[in-house]
């Protein structure tokens, strides 16, 4: 059904404007210092490793669209599965409580991601 395909993919795109408002934020709130995470200077091989990551929900958006239901189906619920549990893991890491916030709210988009493909007949 496309109508499927159109919700999982702007529950993709929700999570990425949600991802990347805490990144904005983050630079206004005076919370970012440049090069660094959690206070680790990173090399290149891991901001590619962040790159590659991060892109991951913007090719699902597309993906969302275009594969066929079945595979469309396990490709969404297995990467929001991994988002969900990525993102918990690192919740306790964030000092910010606009930070939790947005992770919080992003976890309710895998979790709609989730419940939608796994409905989708």
């Amino acid at each position: 059904m496309l109508e499927t395909r159109i919700i999982l993919s702007i529950l993709w795109v929700a999570l990425m404007l949600t991802y990347l408002l805490g990144d904005v934020l983050r630079i206004f709130s005076g919370d970012f210092k440049a090069g660094e995470i959690g206070g680790v200077q990173f090399t290149q091989p891991m901001w590619l490793g962040i790159a590659i990551l991060m892109v991951i929900p913007i090719v699902m958006i597309i993906l969302s669209l275009m594969l066929p239901q079945p595979v469309n189906r396990w490709m969404n619920i297995g990467i929001a599965v991994f988002f969900f549990i990525f993102n918990l893991i690192g919740l306790p890491t964030y000092p910010s409580a606009y930070d939790k916030f947005l992770i919080v709210v992003g976890l309710g988009f895998n979790l709609l991601t989730v419940w939608y493909a796994w409905n989708w007949v």
